[in-house]
């Protein structure tokens, strides 16, 4: 059986696969991944989401959550997000449509195929351990560096991953 988060998580990228809209777990998920443990409320998944992706993506996923096709619509044309809550569990997946910018075409090409072997397989596509700590960076910054959870999760993927980051990319 799957944890919630990663089950709840796989729903809506297993729809983003099928649908052929690029995207990537990042947050809370993929610093766990990378760092260390820690509870989460919600998931956070960046993609490219488009207005020809909408209809189709509600009517594959309105059975199981609570979702606004105009707040997803909105949230494409300003490049923004929404959000979506799972109806048996309440758990919250957090859609971030940015705006178009190198970053985030690095982060998509960078994403990483994460396997987990539990009952069913599963696979969904991660944000790499390097963007993981500098999207991480960047939310901190813009928090006026003052949360100590966005910290926690860029010390923990540092030290978990000591060795195995490519720094030329990060320091690019």
């Amino acid at each position: 059986m799957l944890p919630e988060p990663i089950a709840v998580t796989i729903k809506v990228t297993g729809v983003l696969e099928k649908l052929g809209i690029p995207y990537l777990i990042g947050g809370p998920l993929a610093s766990t991944l990378y760092g260390m443990v820690r509870t989460t409320q919600g998931s956070d998944i960046i993609t490219e989401m488009r207005r020809e992706h909408i209809l189709p993506f509600v009517a594959s996923l309105q059975n199981e959550f609570f979702m606004d096709e105009e707040m997803i619509a909105e949230s494409i044309q300003r490049n923004s997000s929404f959000n979506i809550i799972h109806r048996d569990t309440m758990f919250k997946v957090d859609v971030f449509i940015p705006p178009p910018r190198p970053f985030q075409q690095y982060q998509l090409a960078r994403a990483k195929k994460q396997t987990f072997s539990l009952d069913p397989e599963v696979s969904a596509n991660f944000s790499s351990a390097e963007d993981t700590i500098l999207s991480k960076l960047e939310w901190y910054r813009m928090g006026g560096e003052a949360s100590e959870r966005q910290w926690r999760d860029i010390i923990g993927v540092l030290k978990t991953q000591s060795g195995e980051l490519d720094l030329a990319y990060m320091r690019h």
